[in-house]
């Protein structure tokens, strides 16, 4: 962040080699006046030599420091003398400390710290719940293999009778069922007929059996013509 603040303000110095004086780290008093405990600005000359000790830290590209951190590296860098900016900028462990002490790299690294523990934490806990999480894997897979089947089987078992049940009270089963229950009465009555007439049975038991015989056909007969009709309707 600092490394593309600095950058881009030692381009911003190479850009303007006339301004001289005008240097934005330091008040103009600073360089006229000869009492003053601060030495003098440098020039553009030795501006351009000191981004020229640090070639690799000098961005390609724009810089994306934001308005609060560019301020905050101001505040920081605005009473420093010519020789501890060149120290900022010949010495990595000047810089490095310079840079960590300033607020915004502060909160991130803080940030960074609590994020890399929260997920420590989590890997932890993942880690203490894998043996559960094997343990339920077995069970799952006892219960796939015994259990389930087994009620598969039983499932199976039954969508099998209920395809026989559906087709037994199917409307065309029904209409068959009862056409057979009225070819069965009707010989039952025909066989009665012939038994009657050898003399088998009396006149009185005749007439009862033979009567319920009859009553019981028709009604078939009455029921399948229904329903019969109400199918093919």
């Amino acid at each position: 962040m600092f490394k593309q603040f600095w950058g881009s303000q030692g381009q911003q110095a190479q850009q303007r080699p006339q301004e001289g004086n005008n240097d934005p780290w330091y008040a103009p008093s600073a360089s006229s006046s000869p009492g003053s405990s601060r030495p003098a600005t440098p020039s553009p000359s030795s501006s351009g030599s000191f981004g020229a000790q640090r070639p690799t830290d000098r961005p390609s590209s724009a810089s994306h420091v934001s308005p609060a951190e560019a301020a905050c590296i101001i505040n920081a860098l605005k009473d420093k003398s010519v020789d501890e900016l060149r120290k900022l900028l010949s010495g990595d462990d000047v810089y490095q400390n310079f840079l960590l002490s300033l607020e915004p790299v502060k909160t991130q690294n803080k940030v960074r710290d609590e994020l890399r523990n929260e997920t420590l934490q989590l890997a932890r806990e993942n880690l203490e719940k894998e043996p559960r999480i094997m343990e339920l894997r077995n069970q799952c897979r006892i219960i796939r293999t015994t259990e389930l089947a087994a009620a598969q089987e039983k499932l199976h078992e039954l969508e099998r009778r209920k395809e026989e049940l559906l087709k037994l009270y199917s409307p065309a089963s029904l209409l068959h069922r009862l056409q057979d229950a009225m070819n069965k009465t009707d010989k039952e009555s025909e066989s009665l007929h012939r038994q009657f007439l050898d003399g088998e049975i009396d006149l009185t038991t005749f007439v009862q059996k033979y009567k319920k015989l009859r009553y019981s056909y028709h009604k078939r007969a009455l029921t399948h013509l229904a329903a019969k009709t109400s199918v093919t309707g």
